[in-house]
């Protein structure tokens, strides 16, 4: 069973999708635990009223910090980190379950195959329409989608929803509050399961989850996370990407800044990263947390 924490702002009729769908399409009976960020639309007081664990912040606090905040609470021993404006199908779980007992080692980060509407350049992405909203998705459509879609497993990569053991989240830290609201903080979490011995990195093919895409992160002010990235790590998140992550099976190598990093860097030094950063998009996050 798996502890399924989501990070919601102010996106009722896609969390009560995102959260059926959960219900209805698992294998088992996961558990499911909501951050709700402001929560003015009414998300509040529905997930009260349904009985969803959750935790609660008058103000956005952003994706990492509600994530970890989430984790720190959870009862399972695998974390699937997941975004309200995703909709689950048929067996999503179990096919993670199997992916996990072909693993030898609990150190593996796992993903989900994402749908989406519409093509991002993403190649690991699969792109179907199945709608643009809660409103007109069409969950039939969907359904069979879901059966009809060939996507096999890819080995040296990571998507969303994220699937890691707990004691390896807390190992390496979680989401790095550095790249709140969140920009980037996947590709972070990624270096730094590298950096533990993580090799094991996979897409797996037959789970299979839609997104509708971007629903909060379009209204966050958004700062280069990319940036915060290099100037952290000295190597940029495509060169992570092809140069490691890509090369994971069997590869033992340990991550090194590289020239291209370093001029990046260089270039960078002047700005005041990453507390700036910080401070413009929310300059008082801990003030706004409600232990609920």
């Amino acid at each position: 069973m798996f502890s399924i924490v989501i990070p919601s702002w102010n996106n009722l009729s896609y969390l009560k999708l995102c959260i059926e769908s959960l219900k209805k399409y698992s294998t088992v009976e996961n558990e499911i635990i909501v951050h709700v960020n402001e929560g003015v639309d009414g998300t509040l007081e529905w997930v009260r009223s349904q009985g969803i664990p959750h935790t609660h912040s008058v103000k956005n606090l952003g994706i990492c910090l509600a994530v970890n905040l989430l984790a720190a609470r959870a009862k399972y021993d695998w974390l699937v980190y997941a975004n309200d404006d995703m909709v689950f199908g048929p067996d999503w779980d179990g096919a993670l379950v199997r992916a996990l007992k072909s693993i030898p080692t609990t150190l593996a980060v796992l993903s989900s195959t994402l749908i989406e509407r519409r093509a991002s350049g993403n190649n690991d992405v699969v792109v179907r329409d199945f709608g643009n909203s809660p409103e007109d998705f069409n969950e039939s459509e969907f359904i069979r989608g879901c059966s009809a879609i060939e996507a096999p497993d890819r080995d040296g990569r990571a998507s969303q929803p994220t699937l890691v053991h707990r004691m390896w989240w807390h190992m390496v830290g979680g989401y790095s509050l550095e790249f709140s609201p969140g920009l980037s903080s996947d590709d972070d979490f990624l270096m730094k399961c590298w950096l533990i011995g993580c090799r094991h990195f996979r897409i797996v093919g037959a789970s299979r989850v839609y997104h509708f895409g971007e629903r909060s992160t379009l209204r966050v002010r958004r700062h280069r996370g990319g940036r915060m990235f290099v100037m952290k790590w000295g190597i940029t998140q495509q060169q992570f990407k092809t140069d490691y992550l890509a090369k994971s099976a069997g590869m033992n190598a340990a991550a090194l800044p590289t020239f291209l990093g370093t001029l990046k860097r260089m270039g960078y030094a002047s700005g005041g990263y990453p507390l700036g950063d910080l401070a413009a998009w929310n300059p008082a996050p801990g003030r706004h947390l409600a232990d609920t």
